[in-house]
Order: structure tokens, then sequence, then C-alpha cells
């Protein structure tokens, strides 16, 4: 199949690439990454920690690529991902556009997986695979849709985290049909962004299952969303200090010692 992944230029895109990309090699791969997701507005301190911390990482496998074996990380950059499919990971923020449309359906996609994209897709570009358009969705829907779905399970005191697998039906956020989801039980001593990338493995598991199962042509099982779900935001100061104020962090060394075990 021709396959079409649509990521963000962040740490836990990183890794779900890493995940996914080696184990696509029957398939042609192209990749394009947004640089953001939302609007470019100033977000409150704390998150732009958060964001710093996270372009650390990634900045750490672009300066290890090349090096020794034995500092040579677990994962690879993008650049690196980009030879993995034999084709540059570039960035496509216009993907709605008339050029942006033009660049994307060159690649004749049969089927679209779309993991942290930053840009909503419309329906001209959610049409044009014939095998549909999947999300990995890092929240349990359809009561976290949105935005930073962990971060407001923990604020929400939230027992368990998850992933869940969907369709992309229309151009409205995180509302369509689900195929599968996932479970993380939360340990409120780790950071938000250790369980952010603790999702990942098994969420990319379960896409691979689904592309295995449209190879064979056989039909993906899927359920209509309930309608009673909740849509989150960034989180405002307020919200980062209730947040804080439980004892939470955003991000800790904890981080990396994900990303090396993965």
């Amino acid at each position: 199949m021709n396959i079409t992944v649509l990521a963000n230029h962040d740490i836990a895109s990183n890794l779900a690439l890493n995940l996914l990309l080696p184990r696509l090699g029957d398939h042609h791969v192209t990749t394009y990454l947004s640089s953001r997701v939302g609007k470019e507005e100033a977000k409150p301190q704390a998150l732009e920690a958060l964001s710093a911390f996270e372009r650390e990482l990634l900045q750490e496998l672009e300066e290890l690529k090349g090096g020794p074996s034995t500092t040579q990380p677990r994962l690879k950059s993008f650049g690196s991902l980009g030879e993995v499919i034999g084709r540059p990971i570039e960035t496509l923020n216009h993907i709605n556009s008339v050029a942006g449309q033009a660049i994307f359906a060159a690649t004749s996609p049969d089927l679209v997986i779309t993991i942290r994209y930053g840009v909503i897709l419309k329906q001209p570009v959610i049409a044009l695979p014939s095998k549909g358009v999947i999300n990995l969705h890092s929240g349990i829907l359809p009561d976290y849709r949105g935005v930073m779905a962990s971060f407001w399970g923990l604020l929400n005191g939230a027992k368990e985290l998850g992933t869940t697998l969907h369709y992309i039906d229309d151009n409205t956020i995180d509302t369509g049909r689900i195929i599968s989801t996932t479970s993380l039980p939360v340990d409120r001593q780790r950071s938000y962004l250790w369980h952010v990338l603790n999702l990942y493995a098994e969420g990319c598991e379960n896409i691979l299952r689904v592309v295995k199962q449209l190879q064979e042509n056989l039909t993906i099982n899927s359920q209509p969303q309930a309608s009673n779900g909740r849509y989150y935001t960034f989180p405002s100061d307020d919200d980062l200090g209730q947040f804080f104020q439980l004892g939470l962090k955003l991000f800790d060394s904890d981080a990396r010692s994900v990303l090396s075990r993965l």
C-alpha cells in the first residue's frame, strides 16, 4: 500500500515514528510533519518550558547521529527516519491549501495515518485515500477530545490514561469511529511527559494491526462515538497552577528513561 503518515515535529511523534516506520517496510511510506499544534500564539511559561525540554531531547538525537556505536541512541532522528523510508521527512503545514493538496495527492495514499498532526484536515484531503484516514489520539475518547488529554486526565484524577485509534471521518476534532483503545495506569510520581511517551508503544501496535488487516483486505471493525464527550484546549496558567499544587510535574528526567528503553 501507499501510506502517508502525518505527524508533528515533537518528541512523542518522533517516538511513534520510530515504533512504526521500520515495520512498514512492505509499503511505500511518505511522512510529513507539522511544525506546531494549534495557532502560533504565546503559551504559559510552563508550557514553553515543556516545549524547550522536548526540543532538547530532539537535539540530542541529532547530535548523536553518526557517533560511535556505544553512543548511538535507540531512537533515530527525523532525518535518520527519512533514510529508513527512503525519502526525506519534510514539513507540510499547509496541507489544506491548493498547493498543499497537490503535494499530498502526489503521494497517492491508499491509507493516511495521523499522529499528533497539528493541522485539522479538510474534506478534500480526507476523501483522497481509498482506505481512509486513521488517527492515534493520546486520550480516551469521547471523554478527552482535543489537546494534552493526558494532562487533563492527570489533573482530573484519572486512574488510567490511554490512546484511542479512530477514523477521521470529517473535519470535526476527535469525533470519528473508534477502532481500538489502550490503557496505562497512572503513576502520580511520574511526569506528564513520561505518561505521554509511554502511551505510544501499545498505540502503535494497534496501528500496525490495522495496517496488516487492510493489507489483507479485511474489514476494520469500528464503533461510532457517543456524543457526550468533552473537548479540551491548552491549559491556562490557572490550570497549570492547580496541576502543580497536586504535586504533579510536566516533565522530568523520567522522560529520558522511556526513550532509552524503547
